[in-house]
């Protein structure tokens, strides 16, 4: 298996290169040259399989020959030995045809967990390889700094550095983030929004003399292997709710930077049957514009109580914008699409590209008001107390599920974080509030340790250049 960048310029690569290197020289980002697939013959093999095992025969096409056989499936058993629940990715039902896909009983509370703990571990098994050391440089809006860190702080190889929006984080995010204090770890609280933040981490990778000779290493969502690791529950989930070529699922996925709803288009084209892909997002919402209106433009940020999707441009959209145009044989196309959205910050496609994007994927923008009267609702209803997050996407499987685009499937909401994280929301939800686990249960308690920044690149990068 290859990779190749979206903006097709770059060097084609492998998947260990792919996994220490993350963004592609030429700013694109690398998707793989062919997916695999899996028939309904397959597809009915893969039902009864644990977690772990299923993970191994999705993913092992991509990870191809580079990791043996018996050390691959040592490091995805680690990355999902420490998830709170047998199941790691359980299944509840809210209402007769609608069922929450819980992805927070990993160690930091949220979905980002089932990719950065196995992102950290293949980390530690190609440095350790290599006998190299790197650093880890990420931007978070609130969980994949937690997720991160607890993925890579043991591997001796790695310093990590995790840049969050100062004071727009709910404090469990912050505290999961700033509570870990080791050599290893470096937490910078930057004077912005998360845009910002995510702006210099993609700025930084395109000149890495500052670090003075290691190589840097990206743990967002623009890492392939991250998204890789994703896949995996969209189809833990449909087939066992009896996926199969007659009966179709669809998913409403709380979006931020379109990672993580982009690896339910990937599960689609290899092979799982799904009818549609929700995309629930707040009141920054860029993503339903352009579904709904071809209007890919990039506004102010709003602050919303759902603050891991205040996010104005969504990284991964590039793979999907990417793949559109290589179906209909147009990639060449397409480095001038995104070097004319990064001058201006404006984008449409044509009619074409974007019908063929609608067939696959709706879009809903929710307002705090509306989540809040969603987390009472369900609450009510179901005793299930839902972070902000998932109350989005529970709200836009409702819509979908009352709208002329349903057709009778099982609807599954994803549950990206536990409420716990989120307790502001919830109580102003009027709804109790809720507990961490008690394996977080002194995390209010814990010391923290982290630097606030301006937010200024060069500010940034001498911050880092004199710690690694």
């Amino acid at each position: 298996m290859k990779f190749i960048s979206t903006r097709l310029t770059a060097p084609i690569i492998n998947f260990e290169e792919v996994v220490l290197q993350g963004l592609a020289s030429d700013g694109g980002l690398y998707v793989p040259e062919f997916l695999p697939q899996f028939d309904e013959k397959k597809l009915a093999e893969l039902k009864t399989l644990s977690y772990p095992e299923l993970f191994f025969e999705i993913t092992r096409h991509f990870v191809d020959h580079e990791i043996n056989i018996a050390d691959y499936k040592k490091i995805i058993a680690k990355s999902y030995s420490n998830f709170s629940h047998n199941a790691i990715a359980p299944l509840k039902q809210l209402d007769s045809n609608h069922f929450l896909l819980e992805l927070f009983h990993g160690p930091t509370l949220a979905f980002k967990d089932f990719a950065l703990q196995f992102l950290g571990n293949l980390l530690d098994y190609f440095l350790q390889a290599k006998n190299q050391k790197a650093v880890v440089i990420g931007a978070t809006s609130g969980d994949t700094g937690s997720a991160a860190i607890q993925g890579c702080f043991n591997c001796k190889n790695l310093q990590i550095f995790i840049l969050h929006p100062h004071q727009k984080v709910s404090e469990v995010q912050r505290k999961q983030m700033t509570s870990v204090i080791a050599d290893n770890v470096f937490n910078l609280a930057v004077e912005g929004n998360f845009d910002d933040c995510q702006a210099m981490v993609k700025k930084m990778f395109s000149d890495e003399s500052f670090l003075k000779g290691k190589k840097m290493v990206a743990i967002n969502s623009i890492n392939f292997a991250r998204i890789m690791a994703q896949i995996v529950y969209y189809f833990y989930s449909a087939l066992r709710l009896g996926c199969n070529e007659k009966n179709q699922v669809s998913f409403s996925v709380p979006s931020g930077n379109f990672g993580d709803i982009y690896a339910g288009y990937l599960a689609k084209k290899m092979g799982l049957n799904i009818h549609k892909l929700i995309i629930a997002t707040n009141a920054n919402d860029i993503l339903v514009r352009f579904i709904n209106d071809n209007d890919y433009s990039k506004k102010s940020m709003i602050e919303t109580i759902s603050p891991s999707m205040n996010i104005q441009v969504a990284s991964n959209f590039e793979r999907l914008l990417f793949d559109t145009y290589r179906n209909l044989k147009q990639e060449n196309k397409f480095a001038d699409l995104m070097h004319e959205f990064e001058r201006t910050h404006e984008l449409k496609v044509s009619l074409e590209i974007h019908k063929k994007i609608q067939e696959n994927f709706l879009a809903y923008s929710i307002s705090d008001q509306e989540t809040k009267r969603a987390i009472k609702k369900f609450y009510e209803q179901t005793s299930e107390i839902l972070d902000p997050h998932t109350a989005i996407g529970a709200i836009a499987s409702e819509e979908f599920i009352a709208s002329k685009n349903y057709q009778g499937e099982m609807v599954i909401t994803l549950a990206t974080a536990h409420s716990a994280k989120f307790p502001d929301a919830v109580i102003s939800s009027q709804v109790g509030e809720p507990k961490l686990p008690n394996f977080l249960s002194d995390l209010h308690s814990k010391k923290e340790k982290f630097d606030v920044i301006k937010n200024h690149l060069e500010t940034v990068k001498n911050y880092i250049s004199l710690r690694v």
